[in-house]
């Protein structure tokens, strides 16, 4: 709540509980105090009420409110209820209402849901929200992400014979000092090192992501660290999402936004179709990192969808499955799936954002994935967890 509404406990329970607990409670509420029991209700005692109604100004106030009375992190979570509970779509296809939205990753995804029915009015208001998004995500992610990749390249592919305009001052002097010459003033270097040699892209990385709904954050993330990995001249970044049907979205990877309205999340799920591409696009297996990012809830031929990702692992690709790339909670997946993925020695867990460039940087220097992301407190599958509806703690590292 909001510092300046003064509240007891009783009427605090009497916010929490609704307005048929005004008896049992006994506490009076001021009236800013009933304007924000009325913003909750409107939302959650919805079938018992008017609800937001039909109108813009009812939207538009209730909007005024919740950012009032709450702190942000609330007024995204009510956004986010509103859209799915009372089915508020038409709030993010106004532009005045769109502005007066909290954008988060969820609201980001709504709008990438809502981009092929959305009319022209709201689209230029739409693509600012999104983009003030990605920009506070790109501050976050970007750099850590950039430190990553350039420093694990640099340690997989340090040159230790270069020649002599291919020699790293900075580091052959730092590796030499136990060398140095007092009388001399000088290091003896012993031990020459290199730069990578970047004639050509160092490694490979191919994004494969399912845009369903329920991959939605997942999506929005990965669209940002593939604009991020391909503005690194070591790294040939691929883009590449699927429902039924497979897109590649390299060309647009540059501008996260210009590749987030390129998707087109709902509809099924075919990632034997998307492997298959997969298969297609990857010309140098060895020197490929594959992040596949799915709930694994196959809608076409499951057993081709594993031989597949056999052939890609058996070609020497570094295929990682994830279950998620997001940071709201354990994902759903399909078990059995995810248990066949680990028998094949691919690594197959869930993500947090923050963590996926030291993922990728573990990746690039060919660490056991599995490993890895055990010291990080994610929970792996195995070959043999088959059980259905076991707990998967890996967004949170419990």
């Amino acid at each position: 709540m909001n510092p300046a509404l003064d509240t007891d406990r009783m009427q605090r329970w009497r916010l929490v509980l609704g307005e048929a607990a005004g008896e049992t409670c006994g506490a009076a509420l001021s009236p800013d105090l009933q304007r924000a029991d009325a913003a909750l209700a409107a939302l959650y005692e919805s079938e018992r009420s008017a609800g937001l109604g039909a109108s813009n100004p009812n939207v538009a106030r209730w909007l005024g409110d919740i950012r009032e009375f709450f702190p942000t992190p609330v007024v995204q979570v009510m956004q986010q209820d509103a859209i799915t509970r009372l089915n508020l779509q038409k709030m993010l296809l106004e532009p005045e209402l769109l502005e007066a939205v909290e954008p988060d990753v969820h609201l980001v995804a709504s709008l990438v849901s809502l981009s092929r029915v959305m009319p022209a009015k709201t689209r230029d208001t739409a693509r600012r929200v999104v983009r003030r998004v990605v920009d506070e995500l790109e501050k976050r992610l970007k750099e850590p992400m950039r430190q990553a990749i350039t420093g694990s390249l640099n340690r997989a592919e340090r040159n230790r014979r270069p020649k002599l305009n291919e020699i790293d001052w900075h580091r052959t002097i730092q590796a030499n000092l136990g060398r140095y010459l007092p009388e001399k003033k000088t290091v003896v270097a012993e031990k020459l090192i290199g730069h990578g040699r970047k004639r050509s892209a160092l490694r490979d990385v191919v994004l494969c992501v399912d845009q369903s709904g329920s991959m939605a954050a997942s999506l929005v993330y990965a669209g940002i660290f593939a604009a991020v990995m391909a503005s690194l001249r070591a790294v040939r970044t691929r883009m590449v999402v699927f429902d039924t049907q497979v897109a590649d979205l390299t060309e647009e990877a540059e501008d996260p936004v210009d590749l987030l309205f390129g998707v087109q999340l709902g509809g099924g799920t075919d990632i034997n179709l998307a492997l298959g591409y997969c298969q297609q696009v990857i010309d140098r297996p060895e020197k490929t990192i594959l992040v596949l990012i799915t709930d694994l809830y196959e809608g076409g031929n499951a057993g081709e969808m594993l031989k597949r990702a056999a052939a890609l692992k058996a070609a020497g690709v570094n295929f990682i499955c994830l279950l998620a790339l997001a940071d709201n909670g354990a994902p759903g997946y399909d078990q059995q799936h995810a248990a066949r993925f680990a028998a094949l020695g691919i690594p197959t867990f869930a993500c947090t954002p923050d963590q996926f460039p030291e993922l990728m940087a573990a990746a690039i220097q060919k660490q056991d994935v599995n490993l890895w992301a055990a010291r990080q407190g994610f929970v792996t599958h195995r070959a043999d967890d088959h059980q259905v509806g076991s707990p998967l703690s890996t967004m949170t590292g419990g």
